[in-house]
């Protein structure tokens, strides 16, 4: 017998009634919910950007997928980020090699660094309404001391074919029109997108290539019987010979311990009404997107309104009221006292999810069973793991895959995590306004 049918979530528009992308994004089609006993070659959990991204490769390759969403498509983190297409991880290439070794080292750098490349080329080929601009982003420094790092980080990118240039204090203040910064660091291949049309654009093309995506379909359990995947959800039972969990910061009980291994971050925008010309002149003339390289750092861009939304990290928990974002919005108006008169229009938060030591985590802790969490940087990042995914459900070998597999580790005290979450911004923007 079909589980009964729980009442319908909330969409994205309801839930975060002030997020800009909502109202910048035309809505997605409603779809039926799967029938029981229906049977695919592979399962995708979550319709974020990594498993769309899987759901959209396996279907190009021809294989029989189906996505199943607790929500809809862009639901998480992919609808509520920052918009910022980056190149690799927290760490520099150097630490990456020398912690994933030879094998997988140097694809996991590969990767991370061509990943705004192949993000752009798969918007262009499938013609993804998402307000892509290839300005490039700046990584800028917050003090002196900073700027070091910077030099040395660019030396590692060259040394792997990157392009990135460290740029002083004054092309910085000519960039971004407040003289904060001591120095930056620009990637040309790097820009912008409005995620959550991204996401929905990323469920279209899966939908047109031949995969079924269910949004508001939760999976409510998994077991494993006859070599075969079984997958509850509220209307069906359905079966795969392989499952992919992309649920990210916005996992349950579906796999034991998942949950409790990754940090669920909030992270907070707020975005200004479009900017007079005169003042849109002054901020972020350059147009690229900005990212500061502290310890707790904010992040920003002025998208094709002109419109300057202002990101970092917040109150750890649902914030519907603009004055849970006045730290974001009075540090805007230090950098640039031009906004101390603008009217902030849009405020929202969301969760990312975040490993202890920001790498993002791959586990196959069950024949078929593939699970990928833990992205610090996810808008790249996430599209391009989801075509590695695509080729590993696609008959690929575990050890061929990028990240090597490892045991899923549950974060000691974890139910403490706000606790520590606040804790550590504090204690980081004390550090950073400090200089060290």
């Amino acid at each position: 017998m079909p589980a009964r049918v729980s009442p319908m979530p909330a969409s994205l528009d309801q839930e975060l009634p002030h997020c800009l992308y909502t109202r910048q994004t035309p809505a997605l089609v409603v779809t039926t919910p799967p029938h029981d006993g229906a049977t695919v070659e592979t399962i995708v959990v979550g319709g974020g950007y990594t498993g769309l991204s899987t759901a959209l490769h396996l279907a190009e390759r021809g294989r029989s997928v189906a996505l199943l969403e607790a929500r809809e498509p862009g639901w998480g983190a992919a609808g509520r980020n920052g918009g910022q297409v980056n190149a690799g991880f927290k760490q520099e290439p150097d630490a990456v090699l020398r912690e994933f070794g030879p094998q997988h080292g140097p694809r996991l750098v590969r990767l991370a660094l061509d990943a705004p490349q192949r993000l752009f080329e798969l918007i262009e080929r499938l013609s993804i309404e998402c307000q892509a601009m290839r300005c490039g982003t700046l990584r800028a420094a917050h003090s002196p001391r900073a700027v070091e790092p910077l030099r040395c980080a660019a030396e590692q990118w060259h040394r792997h074919g990157a392009v990135a240039e460290v740029w002083d204090a004054e092309r910085m203040a000519a960039a971004t029109g407040t003289r904060r910064y001591a120095g930056g660091l620009f990637d040309p291949r790097g820009g912008s997108v409005n995620p959550l049309a991204l996401a929905r654009g990323l469920a279209i093309a899966a939908q047109r290539a031949g995969a079924a995506i269910f949004s508001h379909t939760p999976a409510l359990s998994l077991s494993r019987e006859r070599e075969q995947w079984h997958v509850r959800t509220p209307t069906a039972v359905m079966r795969a010979d392989r499952v992919v969990i992309a649920t990210q910061a916005y996992s349950d009980g579906l796999w034991p311990g998942l949950r409790r291994s990754l940090v669920p971050a909030f992270s907070s925008i707020v975005a200004t009404e479009p900017l007079p010309a005169e003042l849109a002149g002054v901020v972020m003339p350059g147009r690229q997107v900005v990212y500061e390289s502290g310890r707790i750092t904010a992040y920003f861009r002025r998208d094709h309104e002109n419109r300057l939304l202002m990101g970092g990290r917040g109150i750890q928990r649902a914030a519907p009221a603009l004055r849970d974002f006045r730290y974001l919005m009075r540090y805007a108006g230090q950098l640039w006292p031009g906004l101390r008169d603008v009217r902030w229009t849009h405020w929202w938060n969301g969760q990312l999810a975040l490993s202890p030591d920001f790498y993002p985590r791959f586990h196959v802790p069950a024949p078929g069973l593939f699970i990928l969490a833990g992205f610090a940087r996810g808008v790249a990042q996430g599209v391009a793991f989801g075509a590695e995914l695509a080729a590993l459900a696609s008959g690929g070998k575990a050890s061929d895959f990028p990240l090597p597999a490892s045991p899923i580790r549950r974060i000691p005290l974890h139910r403490l995590w706000r606790l520590g979450v606040s804790v550590g911004v504090l204690q980081g923007r004390i550090l950073d306004r400090l200089g060290r």
